[in-house]
């Protein structure tokens, strides 16, 4: 499988996870606002200080956004671009947000595909402060109780990413079975969702957010997207019982790579390893 050499060392534990509780919600994003508040006040008001968001359809503008990048310095596998701030308004089609928080305040990381006001398709990763809603859109949200998804300094890759930490549940009315993952560098983005679902005994699940990277993909209708430094977004995701019974994941994606050609498709099975970090929420079904 392919790998990529990260500049720190490589931590033992390849998956962090917390199980949590948690419930699904739709809201409103409300317009004028940062798309980082917006997202933080509809999940405050449902009671949840973060979660997972697929967002489909928005109105953003002020817009800003980076791509995925080659790293300039060595630093980094990989890095980001400088920022892009495009005109008018733009329109969303599909993107996963994580919202947790960073240096002790709300945050997001988002990634997305979207079309500019000159019509041009794009995607990549959203700024949060600088982006703006520019129209009221509909959401479909997942909020975790018993953890929050915390950006902290990853010794492996050199970035300050986010991954699940253990908070106090306070939430009586988060009554679904749930577990917040951060899946590390260089293991197939299926097979570590299989095993973490076999070892503990779930048949069936479903994903719920998923903003990340992969070392390039592989499509199941025979699409190859070979420079290796994407950002990606999970449109629908299910492990559920194969023919032999055990845990088999089917994971839709979109994504932008670092020559900013795009792509969509469902990724295969044991040839999609991880190149820097994907966060969801797996919710047990």
């Amino acid at each position: 499988m392919r790998s990529i050499k990260q500049p720190g060392p490589v931590a033992s534990e390849r998956i962090q996870w917390v199980e949590v509780r948690g419930r699904a919600f739709s809201f409103a994003m409300e317009a004028g606002l940062s798309l980082l508040e917006a997202a933080r006040r509809g999940f405050a008001a449902q009671g949840f200080a973060g979660g997972t968001l697929n967002l489909k359809d928005g109105a953003l503008g002020p817009f800003a956004y980076v791509m995925p990048a080659l790293s300039k310095t060595g630093e980094n596998a990989a890095f980001y671009s400088d920022t892009f701030r495009p005109a008018g308004i733009t329109r969303l089609t599909t993107g996963t947000m994580t919202l947790g928080l960073r240096d002790g305040a709300p945050f997001f990381h988002c990634h997305a595909l979207w079309r500019e006001a000159d019509g041009r398709n794009n995607g990549g990763h959203i700024l949060p402060e600088e982006t703006i809603v520019a129209e009221p859109f509909s959401v479909d949200a997942f909020g975790i109780d018993g953890a929050v998804f915390a950006a902290e300094p990853d010794a492996e890759t050199n970035f300050k990413l986010f991954g699940p930490v253990s908070s106090v549940a306070n939430r009586a009315d988060a009554p679904t079975r749930a577990f917040a993952l951060r899946l590390k560098p260089n293991q197939d983005v299926a097979g570590a969702l299989e095993s973490f679902c076999r070892e503990r005994g779930i048949a069936r699940a479903r994903v719920h957010g998923g903003v990340g990277s992969t070392i390039g993909a592989r499509f199941v209708d025979g699409g190859v997207v070979e420079p290796f430094a994407t950002e990606l977004t999970v449109t629908s995701g299910v492990i559920a019982p194969g023919a032999g019974g055990a845990p088999e994941a089917t994971l839709d994606v979109a994504l932008v790579d670092y020559t900013g050609g795009l792509a969509q498709g469902r990724l295969v099975r044991g040839d999609n390893p991880v190149l820097m970090t994907m966060e969801l929420v797996l919710e047990a079904l």
